[in-house]
């Protein structure tokens, strides 16, 4: 940095002595400047102006390397903007991270609404459980996710909690199928398809304890999470799952029904490191809520923290 210092003083030195003000600049009034200019040419080894009690003038050294140093300035203040962008999110990599239950409709609108708010920044996305995000937060290995509660928010910004209803997928010659709304109580007889406890230890918990509550302990738990293997498992097992709307099936062997009551919900909420958060975080955040507003029928939760829910499920394999 004294380089770049030594030949601002430079180029406004020479700028200056065209205009006859350069002999008070390197005068004793400014002795700093003057030292500047010394040690500068003491480190080129080149002289770079002429000086008397009169006038002082670029010599023919200092002409032939005011161009470059012009340039090599210019490539510094370019520099430094470049830093300060990415400093401040407005340019370089953003790494995020979505959980896989996130529907293709939603994953397309928050990138082509990310690229609408911040074109500049290379947006590195990854498919990732909960479970994943909060390690990866915790490695300094993830900028900004898309989590599921109840889980340990400790160190972490939250945006909004956003609720997605869950209802049921099921065969469509199930006899719940017949229903406008299902109780749990109804599922009785099928196994259920979740997602692996590991992804997201509390909310699977949470999920089987309310089952357990409604009348409804699955015979046995099928792990999946891929649309077309849970898909599968409804087809050739006769299982159930739990989505929400936008993840009804085309599939005509299969349909979607709203659990009576809406005991069931999905929780999420943007989240990154707290003391982080940058224009490229705000602006992912802002668009993965304005998306799911959008493609995934959400609600706002309240209260507008996340609940710490209970600690141990009442259901046990």
């Amino acid at each position: 940095m004294d380089l770049i210092l030594h030949l601002r003083c430079f180029v406004a030195v020479a700028e200056e002595s065209h205009f006859g003000r350069a002999a008070a600049r390197l005068g004793t009034a400014q002795p700093p400047l003057s030292q500047r200019i010394q040690r500068l040419e003491r480190e080129l080894g080149v002289r770079l102006f002429e000086r008397n009690s009169r006038q002082v003038t670029i010599t023919k050294g200092g002409m032939l390397l005011l161009d470059e140093a012009r340039e090599l300035l210019a490539r510094a203040e370019a520099l430094m903007a470049t830093s300060r962008r990415i400093r401040d999110g407005d340019a370089g990599l953003l790494r995020a991270a979505l959980p896989p239950d996130i529907a293709g409709e939603t994953v397309a609108e928050i990138l082509a609404e990310f690229r609408r708010r911040h074109a500049d920044v290379e947006l590195e996305l990854h498919e990732l459980s909960t479970s994943e995000q909060l390690a990866r937060f915790a490695s300094h290995d993830l900028d900004v996710g898309l989590i599921h509660h109840p889980c340990d928010v400790t160190g972490l910004g939250l945006g909004p909690v956003l609720r997605r209803e869950l209802g049921v997928l099921l065969p469509c010659d199930a006899p719940a199928a017949a229903r406008d709304e299902v109780p749990l109580s109804a599922l009785a007889e099928h196994d259920l398809i979740l997602f692996p406890r590991a992804n997201a230890p509390a909310l699977h918990d949470d999920l089987l304890t309310t089952c357990a509550r409604n009348g409804y302990t699955p015979p046995a738990i099928r792990h999946g999470q891929g649309p077309s293997f849970i898909r599968g498992l409804i087809r050739s097992a006769g299982s159930v799952a739990f989505r929400p709307r936008e993840a009804r099936s085309d599939d005509p062997e299969i349909v979607w029904r709203p659990l009576a009551g809406a005991p069931l919900a999905l929780r999420s909420s943007v989240a990154w490191p707290q003391g982080r958060s940058d224009a490229a975080v705000t602006a992912f955040a802002d668009a993965t809520t304005h998306a799911m507003w959008k493609t995934a029928a959400v609600t706002t939760d309240l209260p507008s923290r996340p609940v710490h829910l209970r600690p141990a499920a009442e259901y046990y394999l």
